[in-house]
Parts: structure tokens; sequence; C-alpha cells
């Protein structure tokens, strides 16, 4: 195969195709359900999947069949079959939801309006994950203009993976057995720790949402009247949520919300605190002067990887600061997100986290946890010594430097469900979301360069996947 020729045929896709098509794709305000909850009468999830199959359908790849599958009631799924030459299949995913927008973006900047800027496309969602579908059929239409032999490829992109893929299996089951039983999955939804060689994610953490309610009053009262009478709504909250959090060191207090850490992913995150360092911390906005949690880059990557977290990510009942008067609130909620640990089961642990927090409530207040999701984590079987090697292989091709594998600290539903139901097939979990890429936050962008070098990794271990069909 020739590899010069390969990347040239990627990159002139990415520069006359793709990049045009992901600044229209950014335009669209295509939040998860989760977050518009009125998102099929508002259109813009329709938008979005007709802007990608319209694209996908001008591919020169012949047989190939675009199909947008549809259930009343849930996010559609684009779904794309390349026939191939070879027995079995290969899987290729994504998703194209977003998160919102968010706040701190920067002058010139928003989520909603593409910038390109030093090679970056910002904007919410072309690197999470919307780049997926135009780069995976791209590695395959560059392998075919190349006469590689592949077996059939399936490209599968959802519209709920922001709202914990609550409408895959859904999907899946009406699938029944057009998946087949894949021998290669390529997700292309994961993180990377820099843009100079491949990463593989061997691992992933589960989620789970919830929003805590306290309720101390019926109406808001003058603060000089109530306080020393009734007890704040904050101050049980900080209660409570010290019953899962220490408060100090941020370690989980629950034993349903821990796992053990084989040996060989501590082994892995050592290696990628070798090659990261520094930039392991540095790789986040601080603030002049905060400091990480630790100083040690191993223990960062583990607490981030393999370690269960809180975070407190919104709140209701807080007035702004301008309009607060002297008033002690009737009633508070946060919105909760624990990240947990990849083997860790999250019925168990959303189990736990409600007792803990509902239990015996301070003074008697009204208090409720309603959990609004619980995804588990992953762990990926061991690679195939011919994956390794291609995994290898394709970023010393690539980059000139060898790949590195280790754990992610996001959550991807999909995996989890194609490891109970595949246990024999291979992963290959990477993605594009580096230093400062920042999904889900202000500033998001997609490091161009990067995501079509990776394009071309994703060519060459398809083509090594082949070579093991024969």
């Amino acid at each position: 195969m020739d590899l010069k020729g390969l990347s040239g045929s990627i990159a002139r896709t990415w520069e006359s195709s793709i990049v045009e098509r992901l600044v229209a794709y950014v335009r669209i305000p295509n939040k998860s359900p989760m977050f518009d909850p009125q998102w099929e009468r508002n259109g813009h999830m329709e938008t979005a999947v007709q802007l990608m199959a319209q694209w996908c359908r001008g591919q020169p790849l012949t047989g190939m069949r675009v199909e947008v599958r549809r259930l009343p009631g849930r996010t559609p799924l684009l779904l794309i079959e390349v026939p191939g030459e070879l027995p079995g299949s290969v899987l290729l995913y994504g998703h194209l939801d977003k998160q919102p927008e968010f706040t701190g973006w920067l002058p010139g900047l928003g989520p909603w309006e593409p910038v390109i800027r030093e090679g970056k496309l910002y904007g919410r969602g072309a690197a999470d994950d919307g780049y997926a579908v135009f780069s995976s059929l791209t590695a395959i239409a560059a392998l075919k203009e190349q006469k590689v032999r592949l077996p059939r490829c399936l490209v599968l992109i959802e519209a709920c993976e922001e709202s914990g893929s609550d409408d895959l299996p859904a999907h899946l089951e009406s699938l029944g057995a057009t998946l087949g039983d894949p021998s290669l999955v390529v997700c292309l939804d994961a993180e990377c720790g820099n843009y100079e060689q491949l990463w593989c994610t061997t691992s992933l953490r589960g989620n789970l949402v919830g929003t805590l309610r306290v309720r101390v009053l019926t109406e808001g009262v003058h603060s000089g009247m109530a306080t020393g009478i009734a007890p704040t709504p904050f101050r049980i909250l900080e209660q409570l949520l010290a019953r899962i959090e220490n408060p100090l060191t941020g370690d989980l207090l629950l034993d349903e919300l821990h796992a053990s850490m084989p040996r060989d992913r501590r082994a892995q995150a050592a290696a990628a605190a070798q090659v990261l360092g520094d930039a392991v911390a540095g790789r986040l906005p601080w603030a002049q002067g905060v400091q990480a949690v630790s100083n040690d880059p191993i223990e960062l990557i583990i607490n981030s990887t393999w370690r269960g977290t809180l975070a407190v990510t919104g709140a209701e009942g807080l007035p702004a600061l301008g309009s607060a008067g002297n008033v002690l609130l009737p009633e508070l909620a946060v919105k909760l997100s624990l990240r947990l640990p990849p083997t860790c089961d999250a019925a168990r642990a959303t189990a736990a986290v409600r007792e803990a927090l509902v239990r015996d409530p301070p003074y008697g207040a009204q208090v409720s946890f309603d959990a609004g999701s619980a995804t588990g984590g992953w762990n990926a079987p061991a690679l195939a010594p011919w994956l390794e090697g291609s995994i290898s292989g394709a970023s010393r091709a690539v980059f000139g430097r060898d790949a590195v594998h280790t754990g992610c600290g996001g959550t991807i539903p999909f995996m989890g469900m194609l490891g109970e139901r595949f246990p024999r097939t291979q992963f290959f979990i990477t993605g594009v979301l580096g230093p400062h890429a920042n999904a889900h936050g202000p500033n998001e962008f997609l490091h161009i360069g990067y995501a079509t070098q990776l394009t071309t990794c994703v060519s060459l271990v398809l083509a090594d996947h082949a070579r093991t069909l024969g």
C-alpha cells in the first residue's frame, strides 16, 4: 500500500470537503435530548443528521447504503453500510448530538459560530463528535481507492450519546442481526494526551447524574428573622454531600463507588505519565495560582481514569448576585455528576448514593435525590497481538512516535453495550480531544491537522485487520 498516496488522498478530502461540512455542522444547535427536551419539534437534530447523510451519499463508495433509522419518540440513528470483499465485518462508531452552550467563550468565539484559527476549528461538537462519520468514511474510501480488500464496514452514528445513549438499546434491538458479529470496533469519541502521536483508550469511567434537592420552607423569609431559627438549605446540602465525599481530599466515601485497578492499567498509566509529565495537569485552563490535587502525574492519571469523583455541575434556587436580597432561601437543588470507576456497578452505585443522601435528613428537611441517568464504565479486553502491533505501527508511520495506551475519564455507553454483546470483539478506541480542546466547556475546538492524521491511522488499522481475514 502506498502510504504517501493514502495520506495525501485523506488530506485532500479533509481540505476540500470535510472542513466545510463541519463548519456547517457547528452552526446547528442540535443539543442532546437531556438539554433540549423539545429536540424533535425544534428540528435541529434532523438538520444535523441530514447534513451528514447527504455528505455520506456523495462519497465514492460503490454499493454503499446510507439509512436514517427512526423509532417513535427516539432520536434518529445514521447507519452506513459499505459492502466488503472479505468475510466478517467492522463497526465504526460516533455520535452527532451535542452538549449545551456553557459560558466563558473567548471574544469572537461561540458554540454555534464556527471559527478557524491556527488550524483549529472552534465551536460546539466538531471534536465531540461530529468529525467521526467524516473520518470513518474517508478512511474506508482511501483504502478502496488503493484497491485494498476489506470486510463489510458499518458506520453507526447515534444522536443521544450526551444523554447517556438512552435511545441506543431500542435501535440496537430494531437492528436485529444487521450488525452481525464484528471482529473489530473503531470508536472516534475518546481523548488524546497530545497531538504528536496516536492514543488508544483502554478503559472508560461510568457516569451517575442526578439532582439533589433540599427544602426547608415554603417561601423565602427575611434572613434577619429566619436565620438562627430555620437551618439554611445550603448548610444541609454541605452535610449531605459530606456523606459521599471527603470535602478536604475529594475521596469518595462509599464502598460502592470504588473498584480495584488492574495491574496492567496501572502500568499503562505510568507509561502515559512518563510521556506527558507536567502536561497531565497543564492541559487544563488553570486560574492563576491554583494547583492540581497532586504533583504526581501518575496519580493524576489514575484519579481521572480509574477512581470515582464527584462534581456539582449546576444549581437551582440561588439568585444571581445582583438580585440576591437578605433572604433565607426556602429550597436549593444541585446537579451531581459522579464519575464511576470502569468496573463499578452503576446500579449499585446509584442505590448507595441515594440511600446515603436521603436517610435521616438533618432537621427533618425534605430531601430527595432523582437519578437522571446511570451508565456503567468499560474495561477493554486484552488487545490481540495483531491490533497492538497495528496501532503501534500506525503511530510510527504517521507521527514518527510510539502509540500510548491509557484510560479515559469520560463515558461512552455504547462500548459497554458492545462489550457485553460481542465479548470476542477487538476495540480500537481513540479520538481528538487533546490539550485545551475542552469538549463540553467553552472554546471547544477540533485540531484539524491531528484529525486528518488520525484518519490515516484508522485506515492503516483497517488494512491490518483485513490482512488477518485473508
